[in-house]
């Protein structure tokens, strides 16, 4: 028996604990629009969005919400202090500027090279770019937030996307609701398992083999 699998805020506070404080950071839609949710106290992030804003709280609850004021996944945001907006064009520019320090996405499949696929599904047919593959060339380090496997039970951690690609080679982290995988130039590196799995456990709903950390450990939420 396996333990159980981490929820999607569970997966958000994970990658929360990976920007650093002053980081200018992007969240893609899904799973890592929650991260600003849990931002650790004391430290300071900087959020962008691609619909041109810049610096925003986290997201808004019942009675607050403000029609002026949302990410790109439409969800109410809360403002804080020093908050901008600007053109839509000029988050773009931001971001193929180079000045987004972190992006955070979600994906439908990640290779072993860190090929992400997440903007189209081809048996539906239909799929929507949005800004994830200037966000996989433009940002200085990639974490993907997601599900281990689909809803199916088949891996998403995959020796080769079969998936059409958004970006080659750009991811650096992998957070999932079983463990975080580092994307290292020899291969995946398994840093840290989700409560009650082993290592073992992960490798089999995983395809390309996982290299085991010196530091390997249970993840702390």
């Amino acid at each position: 028996m396996t333990g159980p699998r981490l929820d999607r805020e569970a997966i958000a506070m994970r990658v929360a604990k990976e920007l650093p404080d002053g980081a200018y950071v992007n969240l893609g839609i899904g799973i890592p629009t929650l991260v600003s949710q849990f931002v650790p106290e004391g430290r300071t992030v900087i959020y962008h969005a691609e619909d041109g804003i810049l610096n925003y709280g986290p997201l808004a609850g019942p009675g607050h919400e403000d029609i002026d004021l949302i990410n790109a996944g439409l969800q109410f945001l809360l403002p804080v202090p020093g908050m901008a907006y600007f053109h839509s064009a000029d988050a773009f520019a931001m971001i193929r500027g180079g000045h987004i320090d972190i992006a955070v996405l979600g994906a439908f499949q990640v290779s072993e090279r860190g090929d992400l696929a997440n903007w189209i599904r081809p048996e539906r047919g239909v799929g929507n770019i949005g800004g994830a593959m200037d966000l996989a060339a433009g940002a200085k380090r990639l974490i993907v937030a997601m599900e281990h496997t689909d809803p199916r039970g088949k891996p998403k951690v995959l020796r080769e996307c079969s998936f059409p690609l958004t970006g080659s080679r750009c991811v650096s982290l992998i957070v999932t609701d079983v463990a975080v995988i580092e994307v290292t130039p020899s291969g995946l590196l398994l840093r840290e398992v989700a409560p009650g799995w082993t290592p073992k456990e992960v490798q089999e709903i995983t395809e390309p083999r996982l290299a085991l950390a010196a530091s390997l450990k249970e993840m702390e939420l």
